[in-house]
């Protein structure tokens, strides 16, 4: 099957199918940032779930749709190693 051929069959899920779709794709692909529309939207999914799995799968979306790179040991990989006070 190619991919044309793929896009077209998600082109006719219902919109939740959809979505669903969607957020597969989003957090498979390498971090980026998002919009803060974007992560509004992930958010309000992560408030509104009673899975506390998807709602740690959408928090760490929104970590790394907000700083648009991954954790590395604890910190993430743009942040300066803190100090110890």
């Amino acid at each position: 099957m190619s991919a044309a051929e793929i896009i077209e069959q998600i082109k006719r899920l219902p919109a939740e199918e959809r979505e669903k779709v969607r957020d597969f794709v989003r957090l498979d692909l390498p971090p980026g940032q998002l919009t803060g529309e974007e992560l509004a939207a992930l958010g309000e999914k992560m408030i509104s779930t009673n899975d506390p799995a998807e709602a740690k799968r959408l928090e760490d979306a929104m970590v790394r749709g907000f700083y648009g790179s991954k954790k590395k040991e604890g910190t993430f990989t743009h942040c300066p190693p803190q100090k110890a006070s």
